[in-house]
């Protein structure tokens, strides 16, 4: 007896949700594995991204180099992590001091996390500062504070951790960057430039390493929802049509643990370039590239409300 035409569509979406439901799990069981037994550098674990990363990470059975500026933040980290773990499934994680803010100890430090094992075979730089200021507020200092944490940190250890990789013809860089390494925005001028000048250097280095079987990725975000509850309401204040807008259609940023899910998939696939954007930043993507004039014009009109700064 055939089934009547009302009934198809809903037949083929009950299919559909279960292919995917059975995909996702297939995936989740082979993440695990994929991972086992490598040596994955987390350059600031002791964040909330980091943090999530380091727990899905230690569950594959990866043998994790957690890095971060503070020493009891990596040690209450480490003790999370073992307190119910296998050690016939795990290794306990290794932890090396890093604060890419001191760049003359970044030769030791890549000493420490290659003594660690002898080679890495993934490297995650999540590492990050940011700043939010007028341009002629932001001193010099400050420049090269933000480009030292986001563009010459990562860029120093990746070209110190390359020779554990070239030889062995294998590994995988994963920049954990910002939509803002694709679009600037404005307040955001030190740290545009800082993602900016990542997202080129680590562009050139997928090239430079192909030869070498090296897989290196870019996963570029719009803003980290860290909020674990909601807040109480207050009076909105008044908006334009256009933030009003805006600010409807982006209420919620990229939760730490959908973004750590991201990259263990990213490593997973080999995936060279990732976005995690909401639609209006996707857009703001394409208009930079083909009507830039029009999203020059936004931005500038959307000074006045700051929308777009706040969210990505």
């Amino acid at each position: 007896m055939a089934l009547p035409s009302v009934m198809l569509l809903p037949l083929l979406v009950v299919i559909a949700a279960g292919i995917y439901y059975v995909y996702n799990e297939v995936m989740h069981f082979m993440s695990k594995s994929l991972v086992r037994n490598k040596v994955v550098v987390i350059t600031d674990a002791v964040s909330g991204v980091g943090t999530e990363c380091a727990r899905r990470f230690h569950q594959g059975g990866a043998r994790l180099i957690l890095c971060g500026a503070s020493w009891d933040k990596l040690e209450s980290l480490y003790d999370s992590l073992i307190v119910d773990a296998d050690p016939k499934e795990t290794f306990a994680p290794k932890l090396v001091i890093l604060d890419f803010s001191d760049m003359e100890s970044m030769e030791d430090v890549i000493a420490e996390v290659v003594d660690c094992y002898g080679y890495v075979d993934v490297l995650i730089c999540n590492s990050s500062v940011k700043t939010k200021a007028p341009v002629q507020r932001i001193s010099l200092e400050v420049d090269r504070n933000v480009m030292d944490v986001n563009y010459f940190g990562p860029s120093t250890l990746t070209k110190g951790l390359l020779p554990t990789m070239i030889p062995r013809r294998s590994g995988h860089v994963v920049l954990v960057t910002s939509i803002q390494g694709r679009l600037a925005v404005p307040f955001r001028s030190s740290y545009a430039a800082s993602k900016h000048a990542a997202q080129a250097f680590f562009d050139c280095l997928r090239a430079e390493v192909d030869e070498y079987g090296i897989v290196v990725s870019t996963i570029s975000h719009t803003f980290i929802d860290a909020s674990t509850s909601t807040p109480a309401e207050e009076p909105a204040p008044k908006q334009s049509p256009l933030a009003a807008f805006v600010a409807g259609h982006l209420t919620h940023g990229v939760r730490p643990s959908a973004l750590a899910n991201e990259i263990m998939q990213t490593v997973n696939r080999k995936r060279k370039e990732v976005v995690l954007a909401h639609p209006i930043p996707r857009v703001a993507l394409y208009l930079r590239s083909l009507f830039p004039s029009f999203l020059f014009a936004v931005l500038a009109a959307g000074v006045k409300d700051s929308v777009f700064m706040e969210q990505m």
